[in-house]
């Protein structure tokens, strides 16, 4: 088995390829941080962008409901407006005279509290009026239960006598979303530009009262 001496020669030679891996691998860290640094630099900038969006978002979607509030004040006014809702509910038989807005009952922060948008009365009979922009399923079947939990409320302030009936005012609705109010025996109104009417019932039509 052969030996090698060490000599000085090696041993300068064995720094100077220490020295420049060493190098190699400063210089190679040094590259990795700046790829870190402009990666993370990259997303802090999207970040910042990102944020600036939502904000924009988040102040269109305000000024959007604050649209919305007013579409809603717009359908209650047309209804007690020029085409006075209550001259076509007398059409159809209700000899109502009065109107009310955002009637609130019940326990206040209860199951049992609510509010109706609009009262139409006419002594004995009063038309219970939820509005909405966008008319669902889902609210019928809401106002059916606010319907329910006044005829309670109201029997127990001793007016049992009164007949209750419900109606649904909206700016937009599908024809099924209509269809499906009136099986359950609401009236459905519509606003129609600057108007409001309400959608002519089906034959055999009888409307529920609570």
């Amino acid at each position: 088995m052969s030996t090698q001496s060490l000599t000085y020669e090696k041993v300068l030679e064995m720094f100077e390829v220490s020295g420049r891996e060493f190098d190699r691998r400063m210089e190679e860290s040094r590259l990795e941080y700046n790829r870190q640094a402009e990666e993370y630099n990259r997303k802090f900038a999207e970040l910042v962008e990102q944020t600036k969006e939502t904000d924009r978002i988040a102040k269109t979607n305000s000024h959007d409901i604050g649209k919305l509030g007013s579409r809603i004040g717009d359908i209650v006014e047309h209804m007690i407006g020029g085409d006075n809702i209550l001259t076509q509910f007398q059409a159809l038989g209700y000899d109502v005279n009065d109107h009310y807005r955002n009637r609130k009952f019940g326990i206040k922060n209860t199951k049992s509290s609510g509010q109706i948008d609009m009262i139409l009365e006419d002594g004995d009979v009063a038309i219970l009026i939820e509005v909405k922009t966008n008319l669902k399923n889902a609210d019928v079947l809401e106002h059916i239960e606010r319907l329910e939990k006044y005829r309670h409320w109201m029997d127990s302030k001793g007016h049992d006598k009164m007949r209750y009936v419900g109606a649904l005012a909206c700016a937009v609705v599908e024809d099924n979303v209509v269809k499906f109010a009136q099986k359950k025996g609401m009236y459905v109104i519509v606003q129609l530009g600057n108007t409001v009417e309400i959608v002519t019932p089906p034959k055999g039509f009888k409307a529920k009262e609570w």
